[in-house]
């Protein structure tokens, strides 16, 4: 791949860390050309909150909008990765010492995750978004997206106050990112979330741009 483009979504895999209660990935093959068939088909079976996904306001507002609702304009244009070093709470006090552009619309947070993160084991102590922490961010940008390096956005043992603070506020959650070799600063994102109808999340493909050279 460029150095440009940095890849930034989980692969889907044996390997995979799974949300404690997810039925996994389940891949099957249909069809085999070794077995004497025409072709070689594949059928895939996973939940919509499996490896790098998306979260709509469906996933904890019933009537919010659906994926298939949100459009594409939260997903793709200038992102912001900042890196909240070892805290596992990331806090507004921790925000307030992160440089953050005013203009910012799309933040991810490359956290302790993406150091710390290793095999197949779901870590029930990974770095997450406080309450204090969105509350602090949605009163301060007008952003569009927030992204982070674990399969959620807020603590295991918390209550779903972040998820539906950020989905209450028109914010769109990208979760299950890769960002271990990825540098702070600007880049442009690309996401493409499937368009699944009615569904309060899909799986996605993500990828970050460098911006003008920058972060290559």
């Amino acid at each position: 791949m460029s150095a440009l483009l940095h890849d930034i979504s989980l692969p889907l895999d044996s390997d995979l860390p799974l949300w404690p209660g997810s039925p996994g990935i389940r891949s099957t093959q249909l069809m085999s050309i070794g077995r004497g068939d025409a072709a070689n088909v594949t059928q895939l079976s996973l939940d919509v909150h499996s490896g790098t996904h998306v979260d709509a306001p469906r996933h904890f507002i019933d009537t919010g909008s659906s994926v298939d609702e949100l459009g594409l304009d939260p997903f793709v244009g200038p992102a912001v990765v900042v890196d909240t070093g070892s805290a596992r709470e990331i806090t507004a006090s921790v925000l307030a010492d992160v440089s953050i552009p005013q203009d910012a619309e799309r933040l991810l947070l490359r956290t302790a995750n993406s150091s710390q993160r290793t095999g197949r084991a779901f870590d029930e102590d990974y770095a997450a978004l406080t309450p204090d922490g969105a509350q602090w961010l949605l009163g301060r940008f007008d952003l569009k997206l927030m992204g982070i390096d674990y399969l959620s956005i807020q603590r295991y043992a918390d209550p779903p106050d972040v998820h539906r603070s950020l989905l209450g506020s028109g914010v769109a959650i990208l979760e299950g990112l890769r960002l271990t070799d990825v540098s702070p600063g600007a880049y442009e994102l690309v996401c493409l979330p499937l368009r699944l109808i009615g569904a309060e999340g899909a799986p996605a493909r993500a990828i970050l741009m460098a911006r003008n050279g920058e972060n290559a």
